[in-house]
């Protein structure tokens, strides 16, 4: 494991200026955040109705104001402190954060009537000015907006426009004022990422000095303030995020941190010796099992709804946490602190469709977040809380991890429980984690590991379809198999697996795993829908 000197801590936290992402209720303000951390600079969120004198006293470096799904004419759309684009500090304005900078700035937005909605042909004005020097004149944007800016503010260069927006971007390079109709921070946006660096960089002129060692040294100094001297346990799963959540926090406190593994029987197959034997040998870090599998399974009984399914294992998980921190007390016999601490790897996704970001649904409550006891007793530490899956694996090589950890593809907190589609019963766990197993295997013998995000296997518990095993009728369970590749877990596309890899898989899963008798694949992306199925 690394060191990290008190030293170093501290300079990087008192040093840190960011550049303020204001959320307008976009579920993509973090993915700007995100976007603007890729170009080695320090970001953090706040909410549109932070005033000046706040982010005045946060003393910014720049300023990216996101989208949203309002209109600038809504009564009580987000608005933004006027004096905010007063402060001189460069901001830069993106679809409704554009919409708002023209509206205060004395430019119109108008309500057309001409929407533009995904892949959107562009045409640079000009030189295209600072945003857009060196880029083509004609490019493919990505576009979600119905009202346009049809007068940029006086004063302002128009760099950009497309057969329905006039005006798709400004720049004042005087004042230091930047905008886009379009979203940069996506992909679909052939040069998004460059306008993004653009701004930071050319207009803003901040250097590019911020990276995951950064992260490192401010959650170390942060972790340290909230735990003090007392102890704290973390809730280990053997996945990436739990996995690099306690790397950090052992940076920070040292043996104070004891991780907790819960076998709650929704684990796949081995993965309770791996954590065991692999992280332990890794990291150093005292680890307790608990083996609380009749207790979930007990819990479970019945049960089929997702929302309810993943409460009630975010509830026992603590009820189990609770139970490891007391008898972590009596072995001690009162010596040292109480356990007042627990750490999750929670991650920015789960907080964003659990409807934990500014102005965001409730899509799915991840045991981690939404469903957590209202009577917990532990302070959480959350370490990862505002990043993103690849930055956490770059976290945790940084860390020193080994890649069997670091890499490893994702697995939900509540494990199979929520790949049952139906009630969960021992049975069914045993069925899917052979299918699982199989799957697994055929994919790490294809060499497809690391060109798949992760390849749920779903069993549709509830459903049987007839089949034909043996010149005899089968009436069997369908297996669902979901690989996807993504970049973040915010979007998500379906992998193209080779029909003879599927072929391989269908055919040992129907021959090998009884009560299957039929294998289909997921062809959805994110959105319209979700990795996990629950």
């Amino acid at each position: 494991m690394s060191e990290v000197s008190t030293d170093a801590v501290t300079a990087a936290v008192t040093e840190a200026r960011p550049v303020l992402v204001v959320d307008f209720g976009a579920q993509y303000a973090q993915l700007i955040a995100r976007r603007v951390r890729e170009a080695s600079v320090y970001s953090e969120i706040v909410p549109h109705t932070i005033t000046a004198a706040e982010v005045a006293a946060k003393n910014p470096v720049g300023i990216v104001l996101s989208g949203g799904p309002s209109s600038v004419y809504e009564p009580g759309s987000p608005d933004l402190d006027p004096g905010i684009l007063q402060l001189g500090v460069p901001v830069m304005g993106i679809c409704y954060g554009f919409q708002v900078m023209a509206k205060q700035l004395g430019g119109e937005v108008a309500r057309t009537g001409r929407r533009e909605y995904g892949s959107t042909p562009m045409r640079v004005v000009g030189d295209g000015g600072v945003l857009l020097a060196g880029q083509p004149d004609a490019q493919t944007t990505w576009m979600s907006h119905g009202d346009s800016v049809s007068q940029a503010p006086e004063g302002f260069d128009v760099l950009a426009s497309t057969e329905d927006t006039p005006v798709a971007a400004f720049a004042s390079d005087e004042r230091q004022l930047y905008g886009v109709q379009w979203h940069p921070e996506v992909k679909h946006s052939e040069f998004g990422q460059r306008v993004l660096e653009n701004f930071l960089h050319r207009a803003a002129g901040i250097p590019a000095d911020w990276n995951s060692g950064s992260v490192i040294t401010e959650q170390v100094a942060r972790i340290r303030e909230q735990v003090g001297s007392a102890r704290v346990i973390c809730g280990l799963s053997g996945g990436v995020d739990s996995a690099v959540a306690a790397a950090i926090v052992h940076e920070a406190v040292g043996d104070q941190l004891v991780c907790v593994f819960v076998d709650h029987g929704l684990l796949r197959a081995d993965e309770r010796r791996q954590v065991e034997e692999d992280y332990v040998a890794a990291t150093g870090i005292r680890l307790v099992t608990v083996d609380a599998r009749e207790q979930f399974l007990d819990a479970l009984a019945g049960v089929t709804d997702p929302e309810s399914k993943r409460k009630i294992i975010g509830r026992e998980f603590i009820r189990t946490f609770e139970g490891a921190a007391e008898a972590l007390v009596l072995e001690a016999q009162g010596a040292g602190e109480a356990v007042r601490f627990l750490v999750q790897g929670t991650l920015y996704p789960d907080v964003v469709e659990s409807g934990g970001g500014t102005g965001t649904a409730n899509i799915k409550s991840h045991h981690n977040v939404g469903g957590l006891p209202e009577d917990l007793e532990f302070e959480l530490v959350e370490p990862l809380r505002a990043l993103f899956k690849d930055e956490v694996r770059a976290i945790g090589r940084e860390l020193g991890l080994p890649e069997a950890i670091v890499g490893r593809q994702p697995f939900p907190g509540p494990g199979l429980g929520i790949r049952i589609i139906g009630e969960v019963t021992l049975e069914r766990l045993d069925l899917l984690r052979e299918a699982d197993a199989i799957v697994r295997a055929e994919l790490t013998a294809a060499g497809l590991d690391e060109e798949i995000w992760q390849c749920p296997v779903v069993l549709l518990a509830d459903v049987r379809s007839v089949g034909v095993q043996g010149d005899g009728r089968t009436y069997g369970h369908p297996i669902v198999l979901r690989p996807v590749s993504s970049e973040d877990a915010m979007t998500a596309d379906w992998t193209r697996l080779p029909y003879d890899v599927l072929a391989r898989i269908s055919n040992r899963i129907t021959n090998e795993v009884d009560g299957v008798n039929r294998v289909v694949l997921d062809v959805t992306s994110k959105p319209p829908g979700t990795i996990e199925w629950e």
